[in-house]
């Protein structure tokens, strides 16, 4: 196990994310250990990153940055210098930096980067239509442990209880780094409780309004896993 995968051992932790003004305004009055972290959607912000950037410094809780890819659901069509300046504006505030696997390679300079500011690397994989077969979840996951990941995080549309079924197969024991997994669509809610008791290192809930479907409001996520923890 890596150094920086260490810190994520242990208890499930909540990703609070902001992708919006109005989210942006309630990560404002979120309190330290309200959530473990708070997500910057740097793409929602790029036409005008400058708010944000404002307002990093008075988040109480650590940030972890994307700058997601047009393609794996980012919200503007950003070019790979385009993303890659924005990464730059926010990179001194990270904690933890997300990159997709389809981007490490073109963003490899950045996340050489992300290691020298002591930040943790995440290497995300998402899939809007359809789960995966479970022998394509093990072969993305073991390209993100190749390519350096800290954390592999992978989000999938569940349609069928077999979905479900299929993502809980990356949280298996003697997997090479911690895992956050998520369902998409119907299943979404219920199954995030199951995969962040049975390891799923990052569980992502929204603040002011969800931007995927299956979420949670990030802290009544964190006061029902509390509670489940109890049981």
């Amino acid at each position: 196990m890596k150094e920086n995968s260490s810190e994520f051992q242990g208890r499930p932790r909540v990703v609070a994310t902001v992708h919006s003004p109005a989210s942006l305004r309630e990560a404002l009055k979120l309190e330290r250990g309200s959530v473990d972290f708070v997500e910057l959607r740097v793409d929602h912000f790029a036409s005008d990153p400058r708010p944000l950037l404002r307002s990093v410094g008075r988040i109480a809780c650590p940030l972890l940055v994307t700058v997601r890819h047009p393609a794996e659901g980012g919200a503007a069509r950003l070019s790979l210098g385009e993303r890659e300046a924005l990464y730059s504006q926010f990179l001194p505030f990270a904690s933890v930096v997300d990159i997709e696997l389809r981007s490490i390679k073109a963003l490899a300079s950045m996340a050489g980067r992300v290691r020298s500011i002591g930040a943790s690397l995440l290497l995300s994989s998402h899939h809007f239509k359809s789960t995966p077969s479970p022998a394509k979840l093990a072969e993305i996951a073991s390209q993100a442990a190749d390519a350096g990941a800290d954390v592999f995080k992978l989000a999938a549309m569940a349609r069928r209880p077999g979905d479900i079924g299929s993502l809980l197969g990356l949280l298996a024991p003697g997997r090479r780094v911690p895992v956050s997994v998520m369902a998409m669509g119907p299943l979404g809610r219920v199954s995030r409780l199951l995969f962040a008791q049975c390891g799923s290192v990052l569980n992502y809930g929204y603040l002011h309004r969800p931007n995927a479907s299956g979420q949670w409001e990030a802290r009544v996520l964190g006061e029902r896993l509390a509670e489940l923890a109890q049981v």
